[in-house]
């Protein structure tokens, strides 16, 4: 038998699923709450006309939800007026509104702008009364807002215009004809002959004052957090501005935006845990992408010597302040470039996007504890410094690192684990070579890039599809950007040896054996297309959304994520058999 908190029962008010004990406490609710209205009816009117109600901002989050829902369902029943038309046509935005009549001087207090009328759309916020025939209104809207002054002298039918006025709660969607003036305090207003109910909304609007302040609820409702919040408003306005920055500068340079799979039978590109999903009429088990990687180098393969994607990637990872399972990716790659043209473009792109965003200023500040924590500012002016990975770390360690060319060794791997235990880095299993330099890296050097900065140096061992380095024996041709010591950027000049790079995929499959998930498979495919030829290849990706938290001050990625991931609200369900 189905358990009581599964929801066995339909509400016939909500139409939720609940349970019967839930069901019988309504019920019994909505019967205490028909008596009152009863007596409420047979009362004699109050003063301003209105009939006497339950005083709403005293009824809890349930009770207003019934309340409200009833009425609009009787609204529903009757069609006077209908809660949800089709149709309000809109003449002007709130926002060209008030640009076209906010001018001073255009408008004086206390009159109107005669012979212009306008519809306008958008929600209540805030709703004031001045007597029983004017009601102050703010209609927000595209980030802005704009007073309703509701004068019943100004309706074309006072007295639809009266009973509409009743049934409007904050957070309802409207639609207002009217003229534009300002009211006796001169305060900008649209002054209706008719107002609509476009989409009444059924729960209480938290408070315009206090806002809503528990960040569970602003992530799983973002949709309020929305409502309320401009700087929530402002950061994704942002975010789609960098986004759009980046395709405009790349598509500028003769770049072309393509589209790969989401899904593939091999997980390569990076060093990443891939999520697994199946295919059910092929049988067939698939993973997510961690990376585009290797379908854009195909591409490049293919003559399509300048190609960028913009899109989700996805790790099968932990979640913390600056790392979200799924998140966007822009990865590009330059044929007959090298790491060095794509230095450059990585600095003359982000210098240029802080400039666009920032008034001109290449210099931002970061608050990485929030607003009233510890301040990091950020300089984006060119050239950005460089840190050169081993040679700092001898630096910073008092040590000299064995020859580059044997730091995929056994000898070395001895070395760097007893330099680890030295400096109280910790390095989970398995303690293969490239991940104890990446936790000494993360310790010593990433700290210190707080304006962006390049680390450059990286041995072989570290990069399995960068080319080896010209000059450097043991040391690849590769880039990572830091800012506010977080990685945003990884680049390298591209491997382009099928032979080398079967060999590089062999020694990952091998520290894929020995315990790390991260570690790439081979990818045939992807060989395959390089013994056609990649011409020398200059590669890069940026995370947008770390990016994004740095340019926005935001220090929690939840922040610049529409729809973070989170933990599944867990409920309490009645053990099974009691009904």
């Amino acid at each position: 038998m189905a358990s009581e908190g599964t929801g066995t029962h339909k509400d016939p008010v909500t139409g939720e699923m609940i349970s019967k004990t839930e069901l019988k406490r309504r019920e019994k609710q909505r019967e205490r709450e028909a008596r009152k209205q009863e007596k409420a009816a047979a009362a004699p009117p109050a003063q301003d006309g209105s009939a006497n109600a339950p005083n709403e901002d005293d009824l809890n989050p349930n009770q207003y939800f019934e309340l409200r829902s009833r009425a609009i369902l009787k609204l529903k029943e009757t069609q006077d007026p209908n809660p949800y038309p089709h149709k309000f046509h809109v003449t002007k935005s709130i926002a060209d509104f008030v640009r076209e009549y906010g001018e001073d001087g255009l408008i004086a207090p206390g009159k109107k702008l005669e012979g212009v009328l306008v519809s306008l759309a958008g929600r209540i916020h805030n709703m004031r009364s001045s007597g029983s025939k004017l009601k102050f209104y703010d209609l927000h809207g595209e980030g802005t807002h704009v007073q309703i002054l509701a004068n019943a002298r100004d309706a074309a039918d006072e007295k639809t215009f009266m009973a509409t006025q009743q049934i409007f709660r904050r957070g309802d969607i409207v639609g207002v004809v009217g003229t534009p003036s300002r009211s006796q305090k001169g305060e900008l207003s649209i002054s209706p002959s008719e107002m609509v109910l476009l989409a009444p909304n059924l729960h209480q609007l938290p408070s315009g004052h206090f806002g809503l302040k528990d960040q569970e609820t602003r992530y799983r409702k973002r949709y309020l957090d929305l409502l309320l919040s401009d700087d929530t408003r402002r950061i994704f306005i942002t975010r789609s501005k960098i986004i759009n920055y980046i395709r405009r500068y790349l598509d500028a340079l003769g770049f072309l935006e393509v589209e790969t799979p989401i899904t593939s039978m091999v997980a390569g590109g990076a060093t990443a845990k891939p999520f697994v999903t199946h295919h059910n009429d092929l049988n067939l088990d698939l993973y997510l992408r961690i990376a585009p990687e290797l379908y854009l180098k195909e591409l490049t393969v293919g003559g399509l010597d300048r190609v960028y994607e913009i899109g989700r990637v996805f790790r099968n990872e932990g979640i913390d302040l600056t790392h979200n399972p799924e998140f966007t990716l822009c990865e590009f790659y330059m044929a007959y470039a090298d790491m060095y043209d794509v230095m450059e473009i990585t600095e003359d792109l982000l210098e240029g996007m802080v400039r666009y965003l920032n008034n001109g200023s290449t210099v931002m500040k970061y608050h990485p504890e929030g607003k009233d924590g510890k301040e990091l500012v950020m300089d984006f002016k060119t050239p950005w410094k460089r840190y050169d990975m081993i040679e700092t770390l001898e630096e910073k360690l008092g040590v000299k690192f064995p020859p580059s060319e044997t730091l995929h060794t056994a000898k070395a791997n001895k070395f760097l684990i007893d330099l680890c235990r030295k400096h109280g880095v910790d390095c989970s299993e398995p303690r293969t070579n490239t991940r104890l330099l990446d936790k000494l890296v993360g310790e010593f050097i990433e700290p210190l890039c707080i304006s962006p900065a390049f680390i450059v140096g990286h041995p072989q061992v570290m990069s399995p599809l960068a080319k080896n380095h010209r000059s450097r024996p043991g040391l690849c041709e590769r880039f990572e950007a830091f800012l506010c010591g977080k990685e945003i950027c990884n680049a390298y000049t591209e491997l382009n040896d099928p032979f080398e790079q079967r060999l590089r995929f062999e020694e990952q499959a091998r520290q894929k054996e020995q315990g790390d998930d991260e570690a790439q498979p081979i990818d045939e495919t992807f060989v395959n297309a390089l013994e056609h030829g990649l011409p020398p290849t200059g590669g890069w990706g940026m995370g947008v959304d770390r990016l994004v938290m740095f340019l926005t001050d935001s220090p929690n990625i939840k922040e610049v994520l529409l729809f973070p991931a989170m933990k599944p609200i867990e409920t309490n369900a009645t053990p099974s058999g009691q009904q």
